[in-house]
């Protein structure tokens, strides 16, 4: 009888748990971290596609612990600027992503986009998974082909992830009329079709 009953609250418990909250917490998400140079504008394109649960600006790739964007910005803590995106495979898969992230920027131009010079610049997949490696790889092989000097872009395993300050979350979002944004983030969304 104590288990029928604790199993009836139990069930009750979690259909009102159900109904209460938002269905999409019980997502399975996948995560994947890119670097295309500045965060900002890597933000505000992957934020945009189908299947995107979020796209967060941070570093990874460095020898330092916690960096700030001050020491960054320096280039001594090897980390570069990236994004790190949560998607729902079952809206998007790897794959997709990886192929627009070669659209999104230039791969061929070592420690730089645009007027972005530094390591914390570089072109970089940090993968997850075995899989995402792999399918990384093919798809860098199968890029190559639309450029005309070689990607140089690391594919390398994840590491710590730290999140850059907040005033750096968001940007774009925040700050259209900021010249950088008007500059370079609003033409490349136009360009790709996002904006």
């Amino acid at each position: 009888m104590r288990k029928r009953i604790a199993l009836a609250v139990g069930l009750q418990f979690l259909a009102t748990h159900l109904m209460a909250n938002d269905p999409t917490e019980f997502k399975e998400l996948e995560t994947i971290t890119f670097g295309a140079g500045c965060f900002w504008c890597v933000e505000a394109v992957f934020q945009r596609l189908d299947g995107v649960e979020s796209a967060v600006s941070g570093y990874m790739g460095g020898h330092v612990e916690n960096p700030t964007y001050k020491a960054v910005t320096t280039g001594k803590t090897g980390h570069a600027e990236v994004i790190q995106v949560k998607f729902d495979p079952s809206v998007t898969s790897f794959k997709t992503l990886v192929d627009f992230f070669w659209e999104a920027h230039d791969p061929t131009t070592l420690n730089r986009q645009g007027a972005d010079v530094g390591t914390q610049y570089r072109s970089a997949i940090f993968y997850e998974t075995e899989e995402q490696r792999e399918i990384a790889e093919t798809s860098r092989k199968e890029a190559s082909e639309n450029f005309s000097r070689p990607i140089v872009t690391e594919i390398t395993a994840a590491g710590p992830f730290y999140e850059a300050e907040d005033y750096h979350q968001e940007f774009y979002e925040l700050n259209k009329t900021y010249p950088y944004c008007r500059a370079v983030i609003t033409p490349k969304l136009q360009k790709l079709g996002l904006e």
